[in-house]
């Protein structure tokens, strides 16, 4: 039997899944040699790190790094993504640290921060303001911020951060098996039809713009996802709605919803910065203009996570306010839509 690995990587996510069968005539030898013999640009460490967090199964079960392989042996492993090659440079910037241990940091993300380098953003990103904030308490510079999970540049609120290799494979596990619990609000276009419901659709890559994504019937072409909504409170012409994720793909509540027919508040991305309604009343397209003005992004902010700390196995969960774009705007719109009701 050939050893195939079955590689899955999403790009929301920063880990990886391999799987593996072991021939017929395979000798026995501890896996993490194994490991490190098949996989390509990774140090045994890394897979040692990955046993000891529960990311390697074989035939179903956890195993550390000295199991032997044996013939025919069905071996999966989930691996968290070292640090990027891109050098990163502390940078003096202000964080809204939340809580902080030896093993992780949660942070408040302020909208307009990338998260890590790349893709033009070299400076300026969370990563550049934890790695300074790390420095301060160990000046060696070996203490670093290893990611787990992202949020967009133009998305707010509540961010985990690993601390050390340990505490990152450990939590990766949980967002791969989607163990994580994840609320997001979001100020969305229209009057949902129901109060609650499920969007369920495999999220992939436009083939006409590469830096959007669409929703796919063919599960070839995207990655299963799942958003649970429920409404909060209903203004007319959007909605407030509080989003559960079940799977964490790249822009995955702004491509559900745009699906749906309820793109999110000012996302120029997926056309939720045009005036979807009214647009026939001049003081009606102003007041939408000036909300687009206080709010300069897309109406959707990370309220709330809860996860398993991976030191000891504590529940965690942390919320956070509603920051005062986000805030200003849902008071408008209150505001605008009980005067409206008071005309009819």
């Amino acid at each position: 039997m050939n050893e195939m690995p079955d590689i899955q990587e999403d790009a929301s996510e920063l880990y990886e899944h391999f799987r593996f069968v072991a021939d017929k005539g395979q000798g026995q030898l501890r896996i993490d040699k194994y490991l490190f013999a098949k996989m390509e640009n990774i140090s045994r460490s890394r897979v040692q790190n990955s046993a000891n967090a529960g990311n390697i199964l074989v035939n179903g079960f956890a195993v550390k790094p000295n199991y032997k392989v044996k013939p025919l042996d069905v071996i999966t492993i989930v691996l968290a993504h070292p640090p990027r090659d891109t050098e990163v440079y502390p940078e003096d910037i202000p964080v809204d640290i939340v809580y902080e241990d030896k093993d992780i940091i949660v942070v408040n993300k302020a909208a307009g921060m990338v998260v890590h380098p790349g893709h033009g953003n070299f400076t300026g990103t969370l990563q550049n303001a934890l790695l300074f904030h790390l420095q301060k308490s160990d000046p060696s510079g070996v203490t670093r911020p290893f990611l787990v999970h992202r949020i967009d540049k133009d998305t707010s609120g509540i961010l985990l951060v690993a601390k050390n290799e340990l505490a990152q494979s450990i939590l990766a596990r949980q967002f791969f098996y989607h163990t994580v619990d994840r609320t997001y609000i979001a100020l969305v276009w229209g009057n949902l039809r129901e109060d609650e419901g499920t969007i369920t659709g495999n999220i992939g890559r436009d083939v006409r713009n590469r830096l959007v994504f669409t929703v796919y019937a063919d599960e070839d072409k995207g990655r299963e996802a799942i958003t649970h909504y429920k409404v909060i409170e209903r203004f007319g012409y959007v909605c407030l709605v509080e989003c559960r994720l079940e799977t964490g793909r790249t822009h995955q509540i702004r491509v559900h919803l745009k699906h749906i027919g309820h793109p999110l508040f000012n996302d120029s991305a997926y056309g939720g910065s045009e005036i979807l309604k009214g647009t026939t009343f001049t003081k009606y397209k102003q007041f939408v203009q000036n909300c687009f003005s206080i709010m300069p992004r897309q109406a959707l902010h990370a309220k709330s996570l809860g996860f398993i700390h991976p030191a000891d196995s504590r529940p965690m969960h942390f919320d956070s306010e509603y920051p005062s774009d986000l805030a200003t705007v849902i008071e408008k719109w209150r505001s605008y839509s009980q005067n409206q009701s008071n005309y009819t």
